[in-house]
């Protein structure tokens, strides 16, 4: 069977992709003869939208509601981080770390993800430190010092801005959003707050269209 393409817009700093994380993840194994993910990163804090946290008085009451719905737990280094207000929320910085580590192990960049959301919404690590993905990279088994290097890399820098700037060019305007690539155009899979089963589920319904 020929694996079905899907497409996952994710930023980092997203507290409903930090949400959606553990089903999205769940999915993709349960359905890893039928799809293959890939991972885009967007901008959600990128340019001029790159401040402090605390300029984001939102955050906390989403925070609640996605716990909530949810179940993720957001860890008390965190909220110490959140509390002070004055780090610098860097999509374009975290989607160069995810290249980095995406280059090494591409078919891993699921878990990257995971790991980089946990690294903020459980450590209140600095996703433009670059020991966050030093860290990673060691996790995995990876050499530390490559993926320290390529965060450097002019050309993983161009990538992680083609991955935003394809995902503006697929009409992505929210996060987190699953695509599924079908023959008739691409077809939103689930929402932020879906279970594992219910994207499968979804999922079945489009098969079964297809047959």
């Amino acid at each position: 069977m020929n694996q079905l393409q899907l497409t996952y817009a994710f930023d980092a700093y997203c507290g409903w992709c930090y949400g959606f994380g553990p089903a999205v993840r769940a999915f993709a194994t349960d359905n890893a003869d039928r799809v293959a993910v890939r991972v885009l990163s967007g901008g959600l804090f990128a340019g001029d939208r790159a401040q402090p946290i605390g300029a984001f008085p939102h955050i906390p009451g989403a925070n609640k509601r996605i716990g909530e719905l949810t179940g993720v737990v957001f860890g008390p280094a965190y909220e110490r981080v959140l509390a002070e207000g004055t780090l610098v929320m860097d999509s374009t910085d975290a989607a160069i770390g995810l290249v980095a580590l995406r280059r090494q192990r591409p078919e891993a960049a699921l878990e990257f993800a995971g790991a980089m959301q946990r690294a903020w919404y459980l450590d209140g690590r600095d996703l433009s430190d670059p020991e966050v993905y030093r860290g990673i990279a060691h996790a995995y088994g990876i050499d530390r010092d490559t993926v320290s290097e390529a965060l450097t890399d002019p050309a993983v820098r161009i990538e992680a801005e083609q991955d935003m700037r394809e995902l503006r060019q697929l009409g992505v305007d929210h996060y987190p959003t699953l695509l599924l690539h079908t023959e008739a155009g691409l077809q939103q899979l689930g929402g932020p707050v879906s279970s594992a089963a219910a994207l499968t589920a979804a999922l079945d319904r489009h098969l079964a269209r297809s047959q």
